[in-house]
């Protein structure tokens, strides 16, 4: 967490409550871009996790012009409570939205601030502790009064969420699994949320309540279908508490009655604090499936591995639309329903994806064309909001530790400055009113596949898309990407990520490639030969790389058409000068989860036999997983990337190293692994100078290739098929 010693500077001249952003003019009948980026700072025992700090933004003002650059009209934006007042609630520091909130009025973007983002508050308070609510609104009235131009206010972020999250599930502070404390919890949240906009409306009559939450909907098999409906009444509490709902004959009012709160109730639906604007955030996990046929998932991502229990029946939670055949209700049905619960303004408050850059674009643009047609109907939907603008960190692990695991948004900050990726570009159009363009977009989602189920039969994950001969007539249906290749690895894996995550695409040898490039005008060219021999076994020291930049490459650099190629990682530097347009991924000795030769897939199968493993201590593990790779190649190429890209494993381990995380992450015995040779010294894992690495971190790549490993073991490589939904978890459960 970020503290300071030197408390509330003098406050600078702030913009005036008619020049603030809400006033400039725009189209009221046009659908708003809004934007917000993670900010969410959690708590687990006595550690906090701060989104902010990891993306970079705590010292980047500029990433402000940013996202004014997008053409969003709103942002959603922190002034939290630990952040500020860390300490003690007297002490309150004021210099980091001292600097950000005024420039934001002067880029014209309205700000809707957040005070308890995902948060318990600071450690002097808890989300069950009496001083929550009241500590809150006193941290309201004094930035409401700092900064009294701001119109829009979340008091608490997603608080139905968060007390199941900290209250039920245990993941966060108070990390308690009871029920009546959750409830206790949540009611604290919302009179937080009830006494801070008393404050913040003292103080500026106009302000209104933005009230964010997720809106999924619990599906489930017959045994389980009372628990089941229990979920879908709860999911509405925050709301219904808000809007003075829930009194007698509510159909949860017993069940809090029975926990001693029915004096809270009655005072909370007396003075009740309607949202102005019903915030929607929903994922594609956000829809569940609880289901007693425990023996059916197996492979459950980390977040869905707990087991539940329903009067005595076991069973899993796991995200429906991968498991629920029937189908799901989708955003637009989730939306309507809340439409006609409360007839309030409704706007999407959140929407993100964390997948490949394609699967990105294919469900903001989805969302985006749901939201216009439902205003068409007559609903009154004001925005959609582009959620993890700087992308997020280790939410596949609930943010319960950190693992390194991040995801891009629109933009990608791993380079230490934001980069737009192919989503920047879309949401630029969009917010002009022009129709999105981008790679891809043809094909339908992950999500509206019948490869995405979990038992749909193998070779179900290529999408149906035209382009993928060689031909003339591949080149009909517009811009493909152009794939040069051979008959090795490189090429095949660029083939398979295109066909599994629908790009079009054609494949043309050296000799045909020139030709092609003419007559096909792709949107770019991915170079698969394995010129450097990456793919070799590992044993096999990789040829340093040449220094001579392709003819291929310079062909596509005079003609502007962006390429990648592939370089070995071992010696030399990437080929140079580098045109632009030209991206160069250096790459370790590459394996893939089929390849029973592969060290990698050996030190795998021996340990899935119970047997005892040999690895060098003295050996550092370069490799690097192959559908990682082409897949993070595919994501710069779509996002306009150019220069050199490194793909080397994040972290320093040897190969024994590597060996024991494996037996690790495949719950196999570690003691399995027998270490040889002289240990390498310990690296320095803050090297200036350090390249950045555009792999996941080792833990993600060996939970993606133990279950991909073990799929190819059984039924060979047409049953391996990405598994878009493990990456984002946020709204499990």
């Amino acid at each position: 967490m970020t503290s300071y010693n030197d408390l509330t500077p003098a406050l600078p001249s702030s913009p005036s409550l008619s020049s603030s952003p809400a006033s400039t003019d725009h189209d009221p009948a046009a659908l708003e871009l809004w934007g917000g980026y993670e900010c969410t700072v959690n708590r687990v025992g006595d550690r906090w996790f701060d989104q902010t700090p990891r993306s970079g933004h705590e010292h980047r003002l500029d990433d402000l012009a940013l996202f004014a650059g997008l053409g969003m009209r709103s942002l959603r934006y922190p002034a939290l409570w630990e952040r500020m007042s860390p300490r003690s609630p007297d002490e309150i520091d004021f210099r980091w939205t001292d600097e950000r909130l005024p420039e934001m009025a002067r880029l014209g973007l309205n700000p809707i601030v957040t005070l308890c983002h995902h948060g318990s508050g600071p450690a002097y308070t808890s989300l069950v502790m009496d001083n929550f609510a009241a500590g809150l609104a006193r941290h309201a009235a004094a930035v409401a009064r700092r900064y009294p131009w701001v119109r829009d206010w979340t008091p608490v972020n997603e608080p139905l969420t968060t007390a199941r999250f900290s209250a039920l599930y245990g993941y966060w502070y108070p990390h308690t699994t009871d029920e009546g404390l959750f409830w206790r919890a949540l009611l604290n949240e919302i009179d937080a949320t009830r006494l801070a906009m008393r404050e913040i409306r003292a103080v500026n009559p106009q302000a209104r309540l933005v009230q964010t939450d997720d809106l999924g909907f619990c599906h489930a098999t017959p045994p389980l279908q009372c628990e089941a409906d229990h979920q879908n009444e709860r999911r509405w509490m925050g709301w219904d508490l808000l809007c003075g709902k829930v009194v007698p004959g509510h159909a949860l009012w017993e069940r809090l009655c029975a926990f001693g709160l029915e004096e809270r109730l009655r005072a909370i639906a007396d003075d009740p604090c309607p949202p102005d604007v019903v915030g929607i955030n929903h994922y594609l996990s956000s829809e569940r499936l609880l289901d007693h046929r425990v023996e059916r998932h197996p492979h459950r991502a980390i977040a869905d591995r707990e087991l539940g229990d329903c009067a005595g029946i076991p069973y899993v939670d796991v995200d429906a639309i991968r498991n629920h055949r029937p189908g799901v209700l989708g955003l637009p049905q989730l939306l309507r329903q809340a439409w006609e619960r409360y007839r309030l303004p409704l706007a999407v408050t959140e929407c993100h994806n964390g997948a490949t850059r394609e699967e990105q674009v294919r469900w903001f643009v989805e969302v985006w064309e749901g939201a216009q047609q439902l205003r068409r109907e007559g609903m009154d939907l004001r925005a959609v909001t582009a959620w993890s603008l700087l992308g997020s960190y280790d939410w596949n692990r609930m943010v319960t530790r950190h693992a390194g695991h991040y995801e891009p948004g629109v933009f990608d900050v791993r380079s230490g400055r934001p980069r737009p990726t192919l989503l920047a570009r879309v949401l630029r159009d969009l917010a002009q009113g022009r129709p999105a363009q981008a790679p891809g977009l043809e094909a339908p989602g992950w999500w509206r596949r019948e490869s995405r189920f979990i038992d749909a039969p193998a070779g179900q994950a290529h999408v149906p898309v035209a382009g993928h001969s060689g031909g003339p007539a591949a080149c009909d249906d517009g811009a493909p990407l152009l794939i040069v290749g051979d008959d090795g690895p490189l090429t095949h894996l660029a083939q398979r990520a295109c066909e599994v995550r629908g790009l079009r695409h054609v494949l043309a040898g050296a000799g045909s490639a020139l030709a092609q490039l003419r007559a096909c005008r792709p949107w770019a060219v991915l170079d698969a030969r394995d010129r450097d021999h990456v793919t070799r076994p590992l044993t096999t020291v990789p040829e340093p790389a040449s220094g001579r930049l392709p003819a291929l490459a310079r062909q596509c650099a005079e003609l502007g058409v962006p390429c990648a190629l592939f370089v070995t990682a071992v010696g030399g530097a990437a080929p140079a000068p580098l045109p632009s347009g030209v991206l160069v991924a250096r790459t370790g000795p590459v394996y893939l989860p089929w390849d029973r030769s592969a060290r990698a897939v050996r030190l795998l199968d021996a340990l899935d036999a119970g047997q005892a493993v040999a690895a060098d201590a003295g050996h550092p593990w370069t490799a690097v997983y192959g559908p990682d790779l082409l897949d993070g190649v595919l994501d710069l190429l779509l996002d306009g990337m150019d220069g050199e890209a490194h793909f080397v494993p994040l972290e320093s381990w040897t190969e024994a190293d590597f060996a024991r995380q494996l037996a690790l992450t495949a719950d196999r015995d570690a003691g399995q692994v027998t270490a040889h040779g002289e240990p390498l010294p310990p690296a320095d894992a803050g090297a200036a100078g350090r390249p950045t690495s555009y792999l996941p971190p080792g833990e993600t790549t060996l939970e993606r290739f133990v279950r991909e490993s073990r799929l190819a073991r059984v039924a060979g490589e047409e049953a391996v098929q990405p598994r878009e939904d493990e990456v984002r978890m946020e709204e499990a459960h």
